[in-house]
């Protein structure tokens, strides 16, 4: 009976072993040497963001993509406007790192990830 457990327990565990999770890894940076207030980043079918982010400061976050379109990224500046910067288009199943740097002249968006093969 033991060798049959161990026999089911493989059979569910080695399909399981090259299963890989596709997610694109963001990294949103603070680089105006200002706080910014309300940041929001919008992407296909959901969104994330943080309450403030002080001068100089990360903020990582991970998602997966489920449908397509434009990424976006709203915030709001310490002299009260409100800033938007629409960055890559990403499509289900992209994949990698982006990295919005918010600069006091705009946004610049590196890179944009890659489809899985």
């Amino acid at each position: 009976m033991g060798s049959l457990r161990a026999a089911v327990f493989l059979a569910v565990l080695v399909p399981l072993a090259g299963c890989h999770s596709h997610y694109v890894s963001a990294t949103i940076s603070n680089r105006t040497g200002q706080p910014i207030d309300l940041l929001e980043v919008d992407y296909p079918s959901a969104s994330f963001g943080t309450q403030s982010l002080a001068p100089g400061a990360d903020f990582h976050y991970q998602f997966k993509v489920l449908g397509s379109g434009n990424v976006s990224l709203t915030y709001t500046t310490d002299t009260f406007h409100d800033k938007k910067s629409v960055g890559p288009f990403l499509k289900e199943g992209d994949e990698g790192p982006l990295e919005a740097i918010i600069q006091p002249d705009g946004v610049q968006w590196v890179p944009i990830p890659a489809k899985h093969p």
